[in-house]
């Protein structure tokens, strides 16, 4: 805990002078143009990953970068999709899923979870992509699968997306663009879901990027 107070400190002191004007702006208000889904894993650092600052990103985190389809219980993660759509006006959605996720071992393992009663009920968003790995990529036995599901889920989480009204009411009216990433932590690489080919390439290849 020290090293944690000891940074609020250094912000304090050093950090925030610096931005004074930009969080004096802030203070009242934001207009974000991105909401950004991902997983809790303390390695993804979406800020980090994407090179923004204070008021860009709203941001949503939780266990598997997860999308519940909409229903009449309404959720946090719900919830939030629909103020940053609706109250925000956000342009862009953005689920971001990444290499080793503990998620994703807990949707290919589900005996690892079975002592964590709230997170295996919470992994059952991810079933879809579970099946699809199983029929589609036979191939793929133990963690060789784990690859195949992180991209799986992240095209099962968009797909998710779009069962909320908001968002699929957005998207028809042309103001509203949704984009699926996957982002490897060993070699900093992010690449994109192309619903042209459903397949993920390169960030870097623009047609696999939307433009603004």
């Amino acid at each position: 805990m020290k090293r944690i107070l000891e940074g609020v400190v250094r912000f304090r002191q050093e950090v925030f002078p610096r931005q004074k004007d930009q969080f004096q702006q802030l203070a009242s208000t934001q207009s974000p143009e991105y909401l950004f889904v991902t997983c809790s894993d303390s390695r993804v650092v979406p800020s980090l990953i994407t090179q923004t600052g204070p008021g860009e990103l709203f941001i949503i985190r939780n266990a598997g970068n997860i999308v519940p389809p909409f229903s009449n219980f309404s959720g946090g993660v719900s919830a939030t999709i629909e103020y940053a759509v609706v109250a925000l006006n956000v342009r862009h959605i953005v689920v971001c899923g990444h290499t080793d996720c503990g998620a994703m071992k807990g949707i290919l393992y589900p005996e690892s979870v079975q002592n964590m009663p709230s997170v295996a009920n919470w992994l059952h968003h991810g079933e879809a992509a579970r099946q699809v790995v199983h029929d589609a990529y036979p191939q793929l036995t133990g963690d060789d699968r784990l690859p195949a599901i992180t991209r799986e889920n992240v095209a099962a989480q968009l797909r998710n997306l779009a069962t909320h009204p908001c968002v699929a009411a957005r998207q028809a009216s042309g103001k509203l663009q949704i984009h699926g990433w996957v982002y490897d932590i060993a070699t900093g690489e992010v690449v994109a879901y192309d619903p042209a080919i459903a397949r993920f390439r390169s960030i870097e290849d623009r047609d696999a990027a939307a433009a603004d």
